[in-house]
């Protein structure tokens, strides 16, 4: 799979979301359990909800409790989507630990993963500046902006997804050596936020 194979997960996901546009609403998976393509999709699923739930907390006048509601839901999904970026780096390390790394092999400063993840994050911001170009009751000086903000991201895309494949073709190569670090979270860990611990 390319970058591009990637991205247009994202996107098929993203506009199957926006169909019933609920925070609530099941995904509607197509790949098979297990697969890259399923985590990737899984992946999407979870960035578009927190997308979406860290704009129910950003108005002035929220309900204190639904904020707080939010706010630990959001937690959670950033723990979810760590935990799936981890599985994807899973898949990646295991397609190349046959690879015969050269000498002269370097480390990227992002394994594959992390790289994926700004791509499904970016495939969001695509879409929403979207429709913030098609909105009939903007402004045109408000449409205009936004579009020059999505021809960057745009730009951004093509970029990105060249960067993934090259590092894709590094790791294959062997001129790149994949090396896995978990991201060591400590703030949902009762063991390890003094913020929990230390109310024992």
């Amino acid at each position: 799979m390319k970058a591009n194979d990637f991205y247009t997960i994202f996107e098929r996901q993203v506009a199957d979301y926006h169909l019933q546009d609920s925070i609530d609403a099941p995904t509607s998976n197509p790949y098979t359990d297990g697969s890259l393509e399923n985590m990737l999709w899984e992946k999407s699923f979870v960035d578009t909800v927190q997308w979406h739930l860290e704009d129910i907390v950003r108005p002035a006048d929220v309900d204190p409790v639904l904020a707080l509601e939010i706010k630990r839901r959001i937690d959670r999904s950033n723990q979810r989507r760590t935990d799936l970026v981890e599985r994807i780096d899973d898949c990646f390390y295991t397609q190349f630990a046959a690879v015969a790394v050269k000498p002269t092999a370097t480390i990227n400063t992002e394994t594959p993963a992390w790289a994926v993840d700004r791509l499904s994050i970016l495939a969001l911001k695509i879409y929403h500046f979207g429709i913030e170009t098609a909105r009939t009751d903007a402004s045109p000086e408000h449409k205009a902006k936004c579009q020059s903000k999505l021809d960057v991201l745009l730009t951004q895309r093509s970029d990105l997804t060249q960067a993934i494949d090259t590092l894709l073709a590094e790791l294959a190569s062997g001129d790149k050596v994949m090396k896995l670090y978990r991201q060591m979270k400590m703030y949902n860990d009762p063991s390890l936020n003094p913020a929990l611990y230390g109310k024992k």
